[in-house]
């Protein structure tokens, strides 16, 4: 293992840890409340199961509005909401609130995507059926989407990645800021190497597993 490694060990190890959290905060959120609000947009559409014009057009709207905010002004904007929820707007908590929020709009949107992209004549069978809404959604709608929801959450585990190495305006730690602080700011630009080169690889087996995941689910 190269000096340098050796040498910031127990901070690499903490970035990395620091990481984790936000990461594993925002899947969380992603997938509790994200996959919830991205099929409400689906169902609330024009023909669709529960049309609902006022739902669908706030929705829609709330999701916009965040997935536009360029992600340091989000962060900037939302001080004051993480203060009032963590009872702080530093550390690796309140980097938490920004991130879950982003999350739960990113996904959300791609929920939906992969939902519309659903063959029309598999809800209409549904229906047909006489299944409740609670059974197209489970049994029908999320069985035929699977492959596409997990393509999604992967795409979205690795922007939150991305995001992660924003956090560290509000001191929330991670391997970016690290890298920032250790390597560019101190002029050790090969520690700042290795902290791309783990983050590369991070990303890569993300990629990889999600990936295989989804071909192994994908029944169509």
């Amino acid at each position: 293992m190269p000096e340098i490694l050796v040498q910031y060990e127990a901070e690499i190890w903490k970035a990395i840890l620091e990481t984790f959290v936000m990461v594993g905060v925002s899947i969380i959120a992603a997938v509790l409340v994200g996959l919830p609000v991205g099929t409400l947009l689906f169902l609330c559409r024009k023909g669709k199961l529960l049309e609902n014009r006022l739902v669908f057009s706030i929705l829609n709207l709330l999701v916009n509005t965040i997935r536009s905010f360029p992600f340091l002004l989000l962060v900037v904007f939302l001080i004051p909401f993480t203060r009032l929820l963590i009872g702080t707007a530093i550390g690796t908590a309140a980097a938490t609130v920004p991130l879950s929020i982003i999350a739960i709009a990113h996904y959300s949107r791609l929920v939906e995507q992969s939902l519309l992209d659903v063959p029309k004549g598999v809800m209409e069978a549904a229906v047909s059926m006489g299944a409740s809404v609670k059974e197209i959604m489970f049994k029908f709608l999320f069985v035929e989407a699977r492959s596409g929801l997990v393509l999604g959450l992967t795409t979205s585990i690795i922007s939150f990645i991305s995001y992660s190495t924003i956090m560290g305006v509000v001191g929330g730690g991670g391997i970016g800021d690290f890298a920032i602080r250790y390597g560019y700011q101190q002029f050790k630009t090969d520690l700042m190497i290795y902290m791309i080169v783990i983050m590369v690889i991070l990303v890569q087996l993300i990629q990889f597993t999600g990936t295989t995941v989804s071909r192994m689910i994908d029944k169509r």
